[in-house]
């Protein structure tokens, strides 16, 4: 066995290895005096009114008061409403004094040359660039390594504002196509076109209907699988029925498209596809939520053929690596909760499993197989590390960083001899690297520059204790020779659920804010997947608390440290991340003196209306219809948690008006009841972008607006 180390990949960083109230404790801070900037920040003299509704809903024999559902609906009534909320906070913002330095600074930091990791489909190299300031990522190609690079498409040139996007996409297995889905202003609506690699322009065919899904191809190109709604009685696509598995033919209008599998009495199941053994079986991966899965195999040679269990317990995560003659590779997380690989031996039906990688005390993050070996990616107190095995599962190679960082890539087919990863940090915005399968050699193909010194930065990795006495990671980033003296402005950012890890990645905003002298902190919750599915569940359902617990404690140990105090102290987070900052603020209110949800889930006990894709979060949060896990969901819900009175930190409230994964009304009815609720000065304003997204696909420029904004309330209330 190799194991070969990197020095120095991670330029100026050091390696420092390394609470939240009950419902009825939130009672008590309604009167506690919170952390007051007030003459930081701007009074707000009137917010816009907002009306309330008499509406009360029985949970449990709980009536629950909610006077802003009319907020959930749609109308000019909302549009006004939005409007005046707009009105008064985007001028607001713009006269901060050091919001037009951290516009100047975040457009001048952000104008370098970013490079994707490429992949290499046959002998085609693809990859994602952007010169700088361009407001989406554009594909190239290139025949070899080496090859002179094209442009394939282009995302830029689909809109004058650059908020339509390519959210994902699919090279055919020659390479002669590539599968592209676009969204148009951040939705999560999209559509499938096909661009044909050698004319560069786009087939007539055009398919609709579709959230989330991936492409999969047959070997000869001729179509591909895909999962879409159906139509409801109105004509349009309808994401509260059953998700269904198509078959699209190459030339062809996707009315003629035929519907291949479906779970007729699942409507909450989710199908992804994928070909395997030559064209020969349809591979049906079944999503319902982060705790488990199935997955499912039909014949493409005999239409009749019945649908056979692979994996149907649904007792773990089971993804598929690849496959190697007979046998198909999978990670899974069952009876193994930091992950494994096993191998099944499949030939219509499973013939018996076979492990070949036994779980570790490290995460397994994911495997890709190319070259008769495993790459697998885990990670060692969140950082990364990358061992290479055979198919019999001895390690053959390794691939070791000597400093906090992060790898991506290792894409490849299993005949695939070149592969590229991808090394970055919080202070590193990346090299790539072309790596020899056969011979497990790496080459440094790319770095990326950004004419900043990192050397000035340093980055550390601590540990401290929850209020159960579980230790959590954080990572926290500053410049050199900080002094812990109580008085530097500092962010703590989280996010805490479904299964998702906080690696340290590069950031252009979190670095502005850094080089202003600021303090960074990111802190690796319960609820994540750092440590595998136990902590993952540890953050779920009846057990949430212990991710906003962790958040507090977090907090509470950068102040006890020194790197800060309660009034210079913000929080961040977005989406889950939102709802966490929404709990904090309101478990906590003396302990920030700034907060920044964004596209938040604030409404508990009516997340999961909108949609099937909103109810499938129900894995991480539970249900308001079950009597326990109301309980649960009602003593932190941020909406339902904000009491009369209290004096809450400056809150800048961030939506989008196209989210349709956490729709925005989460974030009106929160700042409307907040607004109401505030017993200070401190502001609380609601930022609604428009032709804006949960996040993915937002141009450049908006980007740039949008930070600039957050990081001007930031600082000035610090």
């Amino acid at each position: 066995m190799k194991k070969r180390l990197l020095q120095g990949l991670f330029v100026g960083v050091s390696v420092s290895l390394m609470l939240a109230c009950t419902a009825s404790q939130n009672d008590t801070l309604t009167n506690q005096a919170s952390v007051t900037n007030e003459t930081a920040l701007p009074n707000v003299s009137q917010y816009p009114q907002t009306r309330t509704v008499s509406q009360v809903d029985d949970y449990h024999g709980k009536a629950v008061s909610d006077p802003y559902r009319w907020l959930e609906g749609e109308g000019e009534e909302i549009k006004s409403w939005v409007g005046a909320q707009n009105t008064l906070a985007r001028p607001y913002l713009a006269s901060l004094p050091s919001r037009e330095m951290y516009k100047e600074r975040l457009t001048a930091l952000w104008d370098y040359e970013k490079y994707s990791t490429p992949y290499m489909v046959k002998n085609t190299l693809f990859y994602s660039y952007n010169n700088g300031l361009q407001n989406q990522y554009v594909l190239y190609m290139a025949n070899g390594v080496n090859g002179e690079a094209e442009v394939l498409i282009d995302p830029n040139t689909l809109s004058e504002d650059g908020t339509v996007s390519m959210a994902s996409s699919e090279v055919s297995p020659n390479a002669s196509y590539l599968a592209y889905l676009l969204s148009d202003g951040g939705t999560d609506w999209k559509t499938i076109h096909i661009r044909d690699t050698k004319t560069k322009n786009d087939l007539s065919d055009v398919i609709e209907g579709i959230k989330f899904t991936n492409v999969a191809w047959l070997p000869d190109e001729s179509g591909f699988f895909y999962s879409r709604y159906p139509l409801n009685a109105s004509g349009e696509y309808d994401d509260s029925q059953t998700v269904s598995i198509y078959f699209h033919k190459l030339g062809t209008v996707q009315s003629e498209d035929k519907m291949v599998f479906a779970f007729d009495d699942k409507p909450t199941w989710n199908p992804y596809a994928s070909v395997i053994q030559d064209g020969k079986t349809l591979l049906i991966s079944v999503f319902e939520g982060y705790q488990a899965n199935g997955v499912y195999a039909k014949s493409l040679e005999d239409e009749t053929a019945t649908v056979v269990p692979i994996f149907d317990k649904w007792d773990g995560r089971y993804n598929l690596i690849g496959e190697s003659g007979d046998s198909l590779f999978f990670t899974s997380t069952a009876n193994a909760p930091t992950g494994k690989v096993i191998k099944v031996a499949f030939d219509g039906e499973v013939k018996g499993e076979t492990l070949i990688i036994d779980s570790t005390s490290n995460t397994l993050r994911s495997v890709s197989l190319m070259g008769e070996k495993l790459f697998a990616q885990y990670l060692e107190d969140v950082k990364a590390q990358v061992r290479v095995f055979d198919l019999s599962g001895k390690q053959v190679d390794e691939i070791a960083f000597s400093d906090i960082g992060n790898v991506s890539g290792f894409v490849g087919g299993e005949s695939a001899t070149t592969t590229f990863y991808k090394l970055t940090g919080f202070t590193n915005p990346g090299q790539v690297f072309k790596y020899d399968v056969e011979t497990g050699e790496s080459t440094l193909f790319k770095t990326i520059n950004t004419g900043l010194n990192y050397d000035k930065y340093e980055t550390k990795q601590v540990f401290y204790t929850s209020k159960d006495g579980t230790k959590v990671p954080m990572f926290i980033v500053h410049k050199k020779g900080l002094k812990l003296d109580g008085t530097n402005k500092t962010l703590l950012y989280g996010y805490g659920g479904f299964n998702i890890s906080l690696l340290p990645n590069y950031s252009v905003s979190r670095m502005v804010w850094v080089e202003q002298g600021n303090v960074l902190a990111i802190a690796n919750l319960r609820g994540g997947g750092e440590y595998g599915q136990q902590w993952h569940k540890a953050g779920t359902k009846l057990d949430k608390q212990n991710v906003f617990d962790d958040f507090i404690a977090g907090a509470e140990y950068l102040i006890e440290q020194g790197y800060t105090a309660p009034e210079k102290l913000g929080i961040q987070g977005g989406s889950n991340g939102g709802l966490l900052v929404g709990a904090a603020l309101t478990q906590r209110p003396d302990l920030f003196a700034a907060a920044l949800p964004a596209v938040g889930v604030l409404d508990m006990l009516r997340y999961h209306t909108p949609s099937a894709n909103a109810r499938a979060w129900s894995s991480d949060y539970g249900l308001s219809e079950n009597a326990e896990e109301f309980e649960a969901l009602y003593a932190y819900s941020p909406l339902h948690n904000t009491k009369q009175g209290t004096c809450y930190p400056a809150t800048l409230v961030t939506t989008g008006d196209h989210d349709d994964r956490v729709v925005p009304w989460h974030s009106y009815k929160f700042a409307a009841q907040l607004q109401a609720h505030q017993g200070c000065n401190n502001p609380v304003l609601l930022r609604v972008e428009t032709r804006a997204g949960h996040g993915a696909g937002t141009p450049t420029w908006m980007r740039i607006e949008g930070y600039a904004d957050q990081w001007a309330f930031l600082e000035t209330a610090l």
